[in-house]
């Protein structure tokens, strides 16, 4: 179940901050929840990726520029 934190948290394979999200075994989910060290995490829809314009390439040119080697 993925949480996200509301007071921080460590252990051997993690350290949460609060606002941090974290998938957590349905037990463990409950119990962090229950001690209100945690809540359910919302798992907002994957909106498209916006479409994004090629950049012109970034070419700089060292004829006539006696000082580029």
């Amino acid at each position: 179940m993925l949480l996200k934190m509301t007071a921080g948290l460590s252990g051997p394979d993690f350290n949460l901050a609060p606002g941090d999200t974290h998938e957590f075994d349905d037990a463990e989910a409950g119990r962090l929840i229950e001690a209100a060290f945690a809540e359910k995490a919302d798992v907002p829809d994957a909106a498209p990726a916006e479409k994004r314009k090629k950049g012109k390439a970034n070419v700089v040119s060292t004829e006539g520029n006696a000082g580029a080697e």
